[in-house]
């Protein structure tokens, strides 16, 4: 062989899921002089052909955060520079985590590529998920911490402060997401959140894009959505609150006219489809080439605990768009998905299946 020839073997000895641009790229070469080369080792038997990898039927592949989350339950709203009477439970979490468990439950099977460390914490999560997400892409890292997060909780369930321990995710690179090319290519959907790094946001992006994959991407809070690509090309569904859409448009929402225009930004920067939730408000959303229009929450919502809700709302999102459902009832599986989350004690509640979603679906329409 060539020395160029070698370099090619050994590219697909690395990583065999390689397109023939990302090859060329990396040998500097033009793609033609590349596939011409490759041309040459097929035939002579060194490459045996290339695998074409098939979806499995509404297959997800999650990429993010997995959380040991500790809530701080006030017994009176909380008093800054004193100690404040509390409970402490603890739950499993991290939006990913949250989002794979929600899909599972609904049916879907789920993979969840994630890091952590070797502790306590990353067995909590591991009993808790392994009934529902595929956790065999999990890297565990020495010297490394699972990810936390606390949230101290008023008397009504709203949250009065949150803390969060994520460096473990500086770990989630582009090296971590080619090493399970596999899993991606095996997709019928695949979604990010932004615990993860933003050249591994731009990367999985790419990666869609190429290989023709939906992609929903979801904020994890508003400092980190400086993680988001400028364009949304290749983002089949883009779902945030209005405080992370205010912090990537740049303009206040204050109504429905600056709300709609929110979405419609999001929408004209390359998304397929944009919901932006405002909690008791509803959501505003729309799809390429249809309108923008408001969605009101589900009434009269007995609120426990409002963590997890947010997940609930996308998964209920994403359920609805593997099954083929219409935009719309998309919508409103995500509404009532987290108003069903916000009365129940669980992060992800444990009586989720898609009957039960249907059912909750039909009964509040």
């Amino acid at each position: 062989m060539t020395d160029k020839e070698s370099a090619i073997v050994g590219l697909l000895r690395q990583n065999p899921y390689l397109t023939q641009q990302e090859m060329a790229e990396q040998l500097g070469m033009s793609r033609p002089a590349l596939a011409n080369l490759i041309s040459g080792l097929t035939r002579r038997g060194i490459i045996k052909g290339r695998a074409y990898v098939l979806a499995e039927e509404n297959r997800v592949t999650v990429i993010g955060g997995a959380n040991v989350d500790r809530k701080f339950h006030l017994k009176a709203p909380v008093q800054a520079g004193t100690s404040n009477p509390a409970t402490v439970s603890v739950s499993i979490g991290g939006v990913a985590r949250n989002v794979a468990e929600n899909l599972g439950r609904l049916g879907h099977p789920v993979s969840l590529l994630t890091v952590a460390g070797r502790d306590a914490d990353w067995q909590r999560i591991e009993e808790a998920s392994a009934g529902h997400i595929d956790l065999s892409h999990a890297a565990l890292l020495p010297g490394r911490t699972t990810g936390s997060y606390s949230a101290v909780l008023n008397p009504d369930g709203e949250m009065a402060v949150a803390l969060a321990d994520m460096a473990v995710y500086d770990d989630l690179t582009p090296d971590y997401i080619d090493a399970h090319r596999a899993a991606l290519a095996g997709s019928a959907l695949i979604v990010i959140d932004l615990n993860c790094p933003a050249d591994t946001v731009r990367h999985v992006q790419r990666i869609a894009r190429e290989n023709r994959i939906p992609l929903a991407v979801v904020p994890v809070s508003s400092p980190k959505m400086d993680r988001m690509p400028d364009s949304l090309d290749g983002v089949s569904w883009f779902i945030c609150n209005r405080d992370e859409a205010e912090t990537y448009t740049g303009i206040p929402v204050r109504d429905d006219a600056s709300w709609r225009e929110a979405v419609r930004i999001l929408l004209n920067k390359g998304c397929g489809s944009v919901a932006v939730t405002a909690g008791p408000g509803g959501v505003m959303a729309g799809e390429q080439g249809g309108e923008v229009r408001r969605f009101p929450a589900v009434a009269d919502v007995r609120v426990e605990d409002v963590t997890g809700a947010g997940d609930a709302f996308v998964s209920g999102v994403l359920h609805g768009h593997l099954a083929g459902r219409p935009f719309e009832e998309s919508i409103r599986l995500g509404l009532v998905n987290a108003a069903k989350t916000l009365g129940s004690l669980h992060t992800v509640r444990p009586e989720l299946t898609e009957d039960q979603l249907k059912s909750e679906t039909e009964e509040l329409q």
